[in-house]
This record gives structure tokens, sequence and C-alpha cells, in this order.
């Protein structure tokens, strides 16, 4: 059973992807510092944030709007690869991984989207403890 965010394989592969960006958008050109490596790491960072803030939330409603916000950031992530992919940013192999890894993050949100939409999560702790539930720490 998932107790916590961190558990969540989507998650997880979510932070390596921030991390695997900002190691590349290291090498973008210095004019884009405040341009597309700025939106690419934003971008990124939101996916798995959206994610744990969801799950914090303390509802199935709410932590499936976040999942979904979460989707939203990594759509616009993948249009920004594309314009760096475009722009010589990167070069074919870093961004076939790059994509390789939102397409698969994609697919696991979505799932996580449809099992929480449909209730099938009920006999697997996916859905955060009501905060009337969660331990205080002292």
């Amino acid at each position: 059973m998932i107790r916590d965010y961190k558990e969540l394989e989507v998650w997880k592969k979510s932070v390596a992807l921030t991390i695997e960006l900002y190691k590349l958008t290291g090498g973008f050109p210095v004019a884009e510092r405040f341009g597309l490596t700025s939106q690419i790491r934003r971008a990124s960072i939101s996916v798995p944030a959206n994610i744990a803030e969801g799950w914090g939330r303390g509802s199935r409603g709410e932590y499936i709007q976040f999942l979904t916000v979460a989707r939203g950031s990594l759509m616009e992530l993948e249009t920004h690869l594309i314009i760096a992919g475009n722009l010589n940013f990167l070069d074919s192999e870093k961004s076939d991984r790059a994509m390789s890894m939102v397409n698969e993050i994609e697919k696991m949100l979505n799932r996580l989207i449809a099992v929480l939409r449909n209730g099938k999560a009920k006999s697997v702790s996916l859905v955060p403890y009501p905060v009337s539930r969660v331990p205080r720490v002292a």
C-alpha cells in the first residue's frame, strides 16, 4: 500500500526527468537563460510538485485536479522540448530520451487519473488520508 506520494513511480520518474532537464538546459545558450531554459525548468518542476500538492490536499477530487494540472505542465514541457530540438539546442539522442521520459510519465498520469476517477483505488491507498486522519508531528 502506498502511504506517501514519494512512493509513487510517476512522482519518482518526474523528479528524475526534472533533474535530467536541469542538466540538459545548462548547455543552452546564455541568451535563453530567462527564456526557454527557464520555461523548461519551471514546467518540469511543476509536474512532481503538483503530484505532491494534490496528494496533500486530502480529497480525491482535489488530487485528480492536481494530477490534471501536472499533466498539463507535462504537455507544456513537451512543447518546449520540441521547440528546443527544432532550434538545435538538444541533439537528437538527448531530445529522444527526454521525450521518451515525457511519454512514459504521461501514460502513468493518465492511468492514475483514470483509476482515481473510476473509484478503483479504494482497495489501494493511492488517495491521501483525510486531513483528520493525518498524524500530528510533535
